[in-house]
């Protein structure tokens, strides 16, 4: 089949569409991922057509926004940011459609996508990497702001909620969906963050069970295949510097605000301050050297870029912001995590991470030099803590989440087919 991967956002966002696009083609077929120009390198040298949707200055931009890391501001950020490309993404899926044989998995934002899947009738996967995603009362996702909600909050009062924030953003990105549905002959939609940007052929869903157990409300169709786990082990080794660093010395506490935080100087600053109070190794993970501090104490050094898979299993301790995929290769690699979440998902991220008992948590206003050396001791000298990420290292063992992705995009064309079947 030609199969069309849409990613869109950060590293941690494109990392399992190139894990997924890579696996397809291995079981022979055609994979072109669509994602911004930012991130061709790592498309093309994984062996993909890449076709762009964006250039890498839009992405800067977007990166480089303030309001992007804003609690409340995040959100719409992102909305506003990624509107501009709804017509874009439509054009690219239905000159694709033209190569016969098509299967569409899109990325949660690819709203030009679904779009595009209405108006041909194109088999569409929407994936989704984090339970944040779905608006549920039984179960409803720990997003920034709604700290005041109380976790006793009955159903319907979660459910009221919902509504107000769908109204709010079918404001926000209702106009640029509808105005392409009127564009391209079709009637408007209503409610898009609780039901439009879920396909109803297929909502896949690459996290497990046991991190997010599946709700009675949501999406029909929606299957759980696990985490990923992709991130360059074989494009992006760890480099002959860092192999020495890491034999001669005790393991590091390893850092990172995520591929996408471009304001990472306070992170850095109280993190080197920190292994300085522990007397401990670290290693600050960043492509943007400007916010390092000028001097670093001894036994920390810096690094662009590591693969996680690789990396984590060697370190004492990991802290980050807890983005979906960060968080599971340090799931997988039973390292403590020490989590410091800004918006988006990180904070639904991080209230599992606690409740699995695998890390602690600091707010970026809390995560000072005192504290996260305080926190970070605790967690690297607990047994229960070592224990529990022990335990939930082991349920990886065994599961192939990528392998079970493709087999649900190659089934699409039947369950157009067959739709009851499915």
């Amino acid at each position: 089949m030609n199969i069309l991967l849409f990613a869109l956002g950060s590293h941690g966002d494109v990392h399992p569409f190139v894990g997924i696009g890579i696996r397809l083609r291995e079981r022979g077929h055609q994979v072109a991922v669509a994602a911004n120009r930012y991130f061709q390198p790592l498309i093309e040298h994984a062996g993909l057509e890449f076709i762009e949707l964006g250039t890498a200055d839009e992405y800067r931009k977007l990166a480089t926004n303030r309001d992007l890391w804003h609690p409340l501001r995040g959100p719409k950020s992102v909305f506003q940011g990624t509107a501009r490309y709804l017509r874009p993404m439509f054009d690219i899926a239905a000159d694709f459609y033209g190569r016969g044989s098509v299967v569409v998995a899109a990325s949660s934002l690819a709203l030009g996508a679904r779009v595009a899947q209405d108006k041909f009738g194109i088999p569409l996967a929407s994936v989704h990497l984090s339970p944040s995603i779905f608006q549920s009362a039984s179960d409803p996702p720990m997003l920034a702001g709604m700290n005041l909600m109380p976790r006793w909050t009955p159903p319907w009062g979660w459910r009221m909620l919902w509504r107000g924030a769908n109204a709010m953003m079918d404001r926000l990105i209702g106009p640029s969906v509808n105005q392409l549905r009127r564009d391209v002959g079709l009637p408007p939609v209503r409610n898009i963050i609780r039901d439009y940007w879920h396909s109803p052929q297929r909502v896949i869903c690459m996290f497990p069970d046991w991190f997010a157990p599946p709700q009675i409300d949501w999406p029909p169709r929606t299957v759980l295949t696990g985490f990923p786990l992709f991130d360059e082990p074989d494009l992006s080794p760890i480099s002959d510097g860092l192999e020495t660093f890491l034999q001669s010395g005790d393991p590091p506490i390893a850092f990172t605000p995520g591929s996408a935080m471009w304001q990472g100087r306070a992170f850095f600053e109280t993190s080197a301050a920190a292994c300085a109070k522990l007397n401990r190794r670290g290693l600050l993970l960043t492509r943007h050297t400007d916010h390092l501090p000028k001097t670093l104490p001894p036994g920390v050094i810096h690094v662009h870029y590591a693969p996680f898979s690789t990396l984590l299993p060697r370190c004492c301790a990991f802290v980050h912001h807890t983005g979906i995929g960060t968080s599971a290769q340090a799931m997988a690699s039973s390292i403590p995590q020490l989590c410091t979440p800004f918006t988006h998902d990180q904070p639904d991220n991080t209230a599992r991470l606690v409740h699995l008992g695998v890390a602690k948590t600091l707010s970026p206003a809390q995560y000072t030099p005192d504290r996260a050396a305080r926190v970070l001791r605790e967690l690297i000298e607990s047994p229960r803590i070592k224990n529990n990420c022990r335990q939930i290292a082991a349920r990886f063992v065994g599961v192939d989440a990528l392998g079970k992705t493709c087999e649900l995009i190659e089934a699409l064309p039947q369950s157009m087919r067959h739709p009851l079947a499915f």
